[in-house]
């Protein structure tokens, strides 16, 4: 399978992952996904709730099998969540089967684009912002361990943003080493 016909997206929540991912693949003419949205869609219940049900522990587990199913398609922008990173197998899965887009964001940005959404579990907890900064502690040397590609989504407008990306992506397919992280 080649790496380069697959776009993969990480980083936190609120980094514009799912939005710009819809734009790549307008633009590249790519087969869009959600891992988030394919849990819910393949189990009728939303994050939150299986969360709730099943701990982190077990919505890992189901986020490791959509991953693994939907890394091994072919010509795909995939959003992930934002703790994909979090599972050793989900790092492997991504970095062998697809250009690693890291989408970075600081916490102000993060908060400012999170803060009235409630269907975030991590989120609900007395200081959110405290909560986003911790994540972001703990994922982000993971998003750079195997991102490709590394943009920041805090000054860009996601249609600005998903043509540059979509640049990148081609030089980095014809040249893995003409991209810097």
């Amino acid at each position: 399978m080649s790496k380069r016909r697959n776009i993969f997206l990480v980083g936190p929540m609120g980094a514009g992952k799912t939005t710009i991912g819809r734009l790549l693949s307008e633009i590249l003419h790519l087969q869009f996904l959600d891992s988030d949205q394919e849990i819910i869609n393949r189990t009728g219940a939303d994050i939150s709730w299986i969360f709730d049900v099943e701990g982190e522990g077990g919505f890992r587990k189901r986020e490791s099998d959509v991953i693994n199913d939907l890394s091994c398609r072919e010509g795909i922008v995939l959003a992930t969540g934002g703790g994909a990173v979090k599972t050793d197998v989900n790092r492997v899965y991504l970095r062998e089967r697809g250009t690693v887009v890291y989408l970075k964001t600081s916490v102000s940005k993060q908060y400012e684009r999170t803060r009235f959404d409630h269907k975030r579990p991590l989120l609900k907890e007395p200081d959110p912002r405290q909560v986003l900064e911790k994540l972001l502690q703990e994922r982000e040397p993971l998003y750079l361990e195997i991102a490709d590609i590394v943009v920041s989504t805090d000054e860009n407008d996601p249609r600005s943003l998903a043509p540059r990306i979509a640049e990148d992506f081609r030089r980095f397919c014809s040249n893995p080493s003409s991209v810097r992280k």
